[in-house]
């Protein structure tokens, strides 16, 4: 019962928090209203932990796979939503958003919680794929929150990508469907996850293969797999900072749960044809090419929209292969990613309020003339970049060393892609960090407490992986199959 009361609280906190940011004219006071509503959904989160789960209903359910993105889920958006609370006033003082703005900022944020909650914890598929586009369609009205021409054009450009993929992905899910009703019976039974995962090895393995094609394009979009990355680059560099954060840390995680439970649901059929392939030629061609284009970036906040889709590009690639080692190299480097690259939004969201611009030839010496946020910056860089002792460096090394094992010339690729971003982000971490600042610098407003917080978490779990948290890991591998 406790259990299932922290399962609704996860749902309504954020959900509740939303219509009564919508009212709150105040945005000093909807910021830290913002503040305390995610940090109790996180507490409702973690609960889950130790409590005793509550049974799967036909609509929600929680289980080994999906409690790890619930608590990463609600631990990075409680430390985005702190740094928004320092950062968004900021905004205010230049005339970059207005109050009113920021009102529907909040109250969109929460709002985008619960789609992402839900989707996470959603029992039904067709469920799912609904939170998931209410946490899209929030996150497009955010990214055009300073309604700046360049603000509505990657809003509008997210929003039609986004709903293409979107599109995909339901004539996927109804492929599931239409393969799972003549086993399970018209009706909710055939779109319950529990249920569809229980009897997948009787569906019709030409219809699932076919709606997995549609499934790995709609929701690889929203990933951000090339070639289906467009809206990235733009929704990142457009919007607000803390939203970058969360895009990069918590949105793109929650289509790949997406992905991966449909990967689950196609690998049950023993007729059907294996979805690792397909995921391992679109992984290594996100890796590839967004490492190439590392090196053409010239707005801080690009170069790191870039870097997710390489990252996420191994993640898929992990998980393509399968396998205990590989899906828990997979399910860490996610983790690591998500913790490392919202600590990096985080910071450049205070770098480009102290140098008033986003231009990479702009932003120099930070290291100098702001100590505690350049040193910050550029251990956060080490760490996406793939240097010991970080989380990283032991995710990339375990998805090395078992691609070797298993398909040699394939890892030759990812260790090529490895070693290209390396060196783009080693160059342009050298010009930001190092030598003489240039420009005047303004007033540092933003928090520098979720930045380091995030990074002692990273650097900890590198040197020394806790064992509740390993056997945690390794039985959500064993499941992943």
């Amino acid at each position: 019962m406790i259990g299932a009361n922290a399962l609704f609280a996860v749902l309504l906190l954020p959900v509740s928090a939303a219509f009564l940011l919508a009212l709150l004219p105040d945005y000093r006071t909807s910021a830290w209203i913002n503040v305390a509503t995610s940090f109790l959904t996180l507490l409702s989160a973690a609960s889950l932990l130790v409590l005793e789960r509550p049974e799967a209903g036909i609509y929600l359910h929680v289980d080994d796979l999906n409690i790890v993105f619930i608590v990463l889920n609600t631990f990075v958006g409680f430390t985005a939503a702190f740094f928004s609370a320092s950062y968004i006033g900021h905004e205010i003082e230049t005339g970059r958003v207005t109050p009113a703005n920021l009102r529907f900022y909040h109250a969109m944020y929460q709002l985008m919680m619960f789609g992402m909650n839900l989707a996470l914890v959603s029992n039904n598929i067709g469920l799912m794929w609904v939170a998931i586009e209410l946490a899209t369609l929030t996150t497009v009205l955010m990214v055009g929150l300073y309604r700046t021409h360049e603000a509505l054009e990657a809003a509008w450009k997210y929003f039609i990508l986004g709903s293409v993929g979107i599109a995909l992905a339901l004539f996927g899910t109804i492929l599931v469907y239409v393969a799972a009703q003549p086993v399970l019976g018209e009706g909710m039974p055939a779109m319950v996850w529990t249920n569809l995962i229980g009897a997948a090895d009787r569906f019709d393995p030409a219809m699932l293969n076919v709606a997995f094609v549609f499934l790995l394009v709609g929701y690889g979009t929203k990933v951000g797999l090339a070639p289906f990355h467009a809206w990235l680059p733009d929704a990142h560099a457009e919007g607000p900072t803390p939203i970058s954060a969360v895009l990069s840390g918590l949105l793109l995680n929650v289509a790949l749960y997406a992905l991966l439970r449909f990967k689950l649901l196609i690998a049950a059929n023993a007729a059907a044809l294996a979805p690792g392939p397909l995921m391992i030629g679109l992984g290594l061609l996100s890796l590839v090419f967004a490492a190439s284009m590392l090196y053409r970036r010239r707005d801080i906040k690009r170069l790191f929209a870039y870097s997710s889709i390489e990252h996420m590009g191994i993640i898929v690639f992990a998980f393509g292969m399968g396998g205990p080692l590989a899906n828990f190299a997979g399910l860490l480097h996610m983790v690591m990613h998500s913790l490392t690259k919202s600590a990096i939004f985080f910071a450049v969201g205070n770098v480009t309020q102290i140098k008033g611009t986003q231009k990479l030839d702009r932003i120099t010496g930070l290291t100098q003339s702001h100590p505690a946020l350049g040193w910050g910056l550029v251990l956060a860089v080490l760490s996406i970049a793939g240097m010991p002792p970080s989380g990283v460096f032991m995710s990339e090394f375990l998805v090395v060393t078992t691609s070797f094992s298993r398909m040699p010339v394939l890892a030759l690729i990812l260790v090529f892609g490895l070693l290209l971003a390396f060196g783009a982000l080693l160059l342009r971490l050298t010009g930001i960090a190092f030598g003489t600042p240039t420009g005047e610098d303004h007033p540092m407003t933003g928090s520098l407490v979720p930045l380091w917080l995030h990074l002692a978490l990273v650097y900890l779990i590198g040197l020394a992986m806790p064992t509740p948290m390993v056997e945690w890991f390794q039985t959500v591998a064993a499941i992943l199959g």
